[in-house]
């Protein structure tokens, strides 16, 4: 397996665990504040390595 679809895989696994992290905030929000914050905080560690992935991919190809 090549790194670029390697890089590819991954970027495509954390994009989907920031929607899923996006969306655990928005149900929490009026629920439990709490959660909502946790899951908004994890989501934007996964933003960060989403970017960092990004920039990886950019500067291979």
């Amino acid at each position: 397996m090549s790194r670029l679809s390697q890089l590819y895989r991954y970027r495509k696994h954390l994009e989907e665990r920031y929607q899923k992290l996006i969306e655990r905030s928005n149900d929490y929000k009026y629920v439990d504040e709490s959660k909502s914050d946790l899951a908004s905080f994890k989501a934007m560690k996964v933003l960060e390595k989403i970017n960092r992935v990004k920039y990886l991919d950019n500067s291979v190809v």
